[in-house]
């Protein structure tokens, strides 16, 4: 009968297919085992990322045009700055400032030029 058996299991190739689950479970125990082991283990962080900060961008361009909105029932001033620059040929900006100082002095400040300057090229429409 063990002779009948094997040389079934032989011919049908089942000698080679019975084993494979359980070659195939023990190697998805043992490689969850070992996972799980890597995991755990405490990982050293040297570069830690921020999340918190805003990134600061200083572009040097030559200014063409300012044109600022002053909303005063609203509260805000809408800037466009036009520029000679192929890449950066507008910049938008919206300011909840409406005293004229204060808007040429964070002008200046945002666009890292001299107060005397933002005064050369800013052109005011005032709405009530």
């Amino acid at each position: 009968m063990w002779r009948v058996t094997r040389r079934w299991l032989q011919a049908s190739g089942a000698e080679f297919w019975l084993p494979l689950p359980l070659v195939a479970i023990a190697f998805w125990f043992s490689s969850s085992f070992l996972a799980a082991q890597e995991l755990n283990r405490p990982q050293p962080t040297e570069n830690k990322l921020k999340a918190d900060t805003q990134l600061e961008i200083i572009v040097s361009v030559n200014i063409l045009l300012i044109n600022a909105v002053v909303n005063r029932s609203q509260g805000i001033t809408h800037v466009k700055v036009e520029t000679a620059e192929p890449v950066l040929k507008r910049l938008e900006l919206e300011l909840p400032l409406t005293d004229i100082d204060q808007i040429e002095a964070t002008l200046a400040e945002e666009l890292g030029i001299d107060r005397r300057e933002v005064r050369q090229w800013v052109r005011y429409q005032i709405l009530d």
